[in-house]
């Protein structure tokens, strides 16, 4: 079992940048792939960035690419989402996930209880 503790969300303006973390519990985090996804009042979750186990390996959804950075350190047991360049868009809560086997866009064993991310225009 893993929990999934996600920090770091706030109020920022468009333009800034915010980092998320997610602290994970259990002995096998390194063993597992790591995800971020959003969900934005009235819509459905999705896909925001993914890691693989040893960090070499990263995707991104086609609307932050290029802004947002997915890393992890897994000493800390600790996955990381860099944000920048936030537009109001990015708005949404964000969920930190952990994939037993493999990586990528879904589907997820666990979840984090999420955090809120809100950039005002």
């Amino acid at each position: 079992q893993v929990q999934l503790v996600e920090s770091g969300g706030g109020l920022v303006q468009a333009g800034g940048s915010l980092r998320l973390s997610c602290a994970a519990s259990g002995r096998s985090f390194s063993s597992y792939g790591m995800g971020w996804f959003r969900q934005a009042p009235g819509k459905e979750r999705e896909f925001v960035a993914a890691i693989n186990w040893a960090g070499g390996s990263t995707s991104y959804a086609d609307s932050v690419k290029g802004r947002f950075i997915i890393s992890r350190d897994n000493v800390k047991n600790t996955v990381y989402l860099q944000m920048n360049s936030l537009k109001p868009e990015d708005t949404a809560v964000y969920y930190c996930a952990a994939k037993r086997t493999g990586w990528g866009r879904g589907p997820y064993d666990y979840w984090g209880q999420g955090t809120q991310v809100t950039v005002s225009s």
